[in-house]
């Protein structure tokens, strides 16, 4: 499955099984990607396995984030890695040739050369605009997806990602753009999905 799209990132709001009807509205709002992150707590393993299987049966892939040990034991599709987690030669040794991982290259054109170079999945570069999640992150230039483009994998763009300024990450390079407020913040959680994934649909 490719790696495009609205990239869906959990809230700790989604992270019980009771969370499981807002991340139903993000896939049905056609998210193609959902990562698992519930930053603050670990979910439990019944709790990441049904938002595998929810993901799975709306066809989206489902990664965990930081976690290989709960993304092995939920049947998760991969890992996303950051820069304190385990190596990426460690994560695929854990999960095998076929998992997906993918890791934070921040804005470090560099880290993302050393990663693709390792065998990653997907790059991820940000953050691109202020994000209330993550307030305090080194911003990211559009140009950097550009750049990467080169690498010859999926780049993912994410922080503070709005529809209104998404559709000039794609045109740089974004393969997908990950998103956590802009979706599990709105009211109307399949809305908001719904007006991410058709920047996509305008740029076919």
């Amino acid at each position: 499955m490719k790696i495009a799209g609205l990239y869906a990132v959990t809230d700790a709001g989604c992270c019980g099984l009771e969370g499981r009807e807002r991340v139903r509205a993000a896939l049905a709002g056609g998210a193609r990607m959902l990562q698992v992150r519930c930053k603050g707590s670990r979910p439990s393993v019944d709790a990441t396995r049904a938002l595998v299987s929810l993901g799975h049966a709306y066809g989206a892939l489902v990664i965990v984030n930081d976690d290989v040990a709960l993304a092995r034991a939920a049947g998760a599709d991969g890992v996303h890695l950051g820069r304190e987690d385990m190596t990426l030669e460690a994560a695929r040794a854990a999960l095998g040739p076929s998992a997906i991982i993918g890791v934070s290259c921040y804005a470090d054109l560099d880290r993302a050369r050393d990663a693709a170079r390792y065998g990653a999945d997907y790059l991820a570069f940000g953050s691109f605009y202020p994000s209330r999640t993550k307030p305090h992150a080194v911003r990211a230039d559009p140009s950097l997806l550009t750049a990467a483009r080169g690498l010859g994998k999926p780049l993912v763009a994410i922080g503070g990602i709005l529809p209104e300024n998404g559709r000039t990450l794609i045109t740089a390079g974004a393969s997908a753009l990950a998103v956590i407020d802009g979706i599990f913040g709105h009211h109307d959680i399949e809305g908001a999905a719904r007006a991410y994934q058709w920047l996509f649909e305008e740029t076919l």
